[in-house]
């Protein structure tokens, strides 16, 4: 069962996290990426302007990460047609505390966690010990090329 996250409404309410450190996005999708792997789902993280909109660069197999384009269209926006568009809508998570979301996943019987729930628990994931290549997450050089791409959408 994959998750449909509303990325900032979740950094603001993952113990750890804020929305004033420039990585927080980088941050969340690190939490989140672990999680699943330790899981085994996938998950669709889709976050406010930023970057300029559509699928970034740091989406892996298990994790799409989305911008959503300020000028055409909101993270809500694009959470909510990707809800109504979803074709097993029982097999879905959303993870939100906007009460517009919550409501149009419920609606279609889906699973609705709260962002303040989802954050405790990404907060409170297990590192493995011993972890595999494909758990290891960024390195220190992939994350400065990830710093520098968010910091120079952030200022463009």
């Amino acid at each position: 069962m994959p998750y449909l996250i509303d990325g900032h409404n979740v950094i603001g309410q993952t113990p750890g996290l804020s929305l004033d450190d420039p990585d927080d996005e980088v941050k969340l999708v690190l939490l989140v990426r672990r999680h699943c792997l330790r899981e085994g789902r996938k998950a669709t993280i889709i976050f406010d302007g930023g970057l300029p909109g559509g699928v970034s660069g740091l989406s892996t197999g298990d994790v799409t990460v989305i911008f959503a384009s300020d000028r055409h269209a909101t993270a809500d926006d694009l959470i909510i047609k990707r809800i109504d568009a979803e074709p097993n809508p029982s097999g879905l998570t959303v993870v939100t505390s906007d009460h517009n979301i919550a409501s149009a996943a419920q609606q279609r019987r889906m699973t609705v966690r709260s962002s303040a729930e989802f954050g405790r628990v990404l907060a409170h994931t297990p590192a493995s010990t011993g972890t595999p290549e494909k758990e290891r997450g960024l390195t220190q050089n992939e994350l400065a090329e990830w710093e520098d791409l968010f910091k120079r959408g952030k200022s463009g």
